[in-house]
């Protein structure tokens, strides 16, 4: 039976980097995995005061639904004022509630940070296990992902070399094991 693993990129900016980072990784799951972009764009900002019987966006329930049939997500996220994009934030929180219905609990993850910057996104990526700590995630620890300087390791078709590719492969093969331990 394959596993259905969620792929949320953190920037909505058509072209992002984190997409293309994304989009490297996917092909090195093995088979019986089946990566999938989900979304979180339009998703309306969390507002408990909308969010009840009747009048729940359906753009929520929708997230919820999609998200309750993966079994686990990879994050590939940049860094936004030393922290994670908003939008990122915002699809935590939609996963999170109703209050004892989440649907992160349990859910293994893996993180990816990225920046054109030095600091390699270092910042967002512990901001980011944060959260998933409180939301009882197991998180992927080694490998850490913090990918520095990504304007330098994407080619002019959003391709990254091999040694990178490796590096990945250790990352999704890290992943998986965890997956497998749940």
């Amino acid at each position: 039976m394959s596993k259905k693993i969620a792929v949320i990129v953190g920037s909505l900016r058509k072209g992002a980097y984190t997409r293309q980072i994304a989009n490297n990784l996917v092909p090195l799951f093995p088979e019986d995995y089946v990566p999938e972009f989900v979304e979180i764009g339009d998703l309306p900002l969390y507002n408990e005061d909308i969010d009840v019987e009747g009048k729940t966006p359906e753009e929520y329930t929708k997230f919820r639904n999609k998200m309750k049939e993966m079994s686990g997500v990879l994050f590939v996220t940049p860094e936004y004022n030393r922290s994670i994009p908003g939008g990122l934030k915002n699809a935590i929180d939609v996963g999170s509630r109703p209050y004892g219905e989440s649907i992160w609990d349990k859910k293994p993850a893996a993180i990816v940070s990225v920046s054109p910057g030095a600091i390699s996104g270092f910042g967002a990526n512990h901001i980011l296990r944060q959260s998933l700590v409180f939301l009882n995630m197991p998180v992927v620890q080694q490998p850490e992902a913090y990918l520095g300087n990504v304007t330098n390791m994407l080619d002019q078709d959003g391709k990254v070399s091999e040694g990178t590719t490796t590096f990945f492969q250790s990352i999704v093969d890290s992943f998986v094991d965890l997956l497998n331990r749940y």
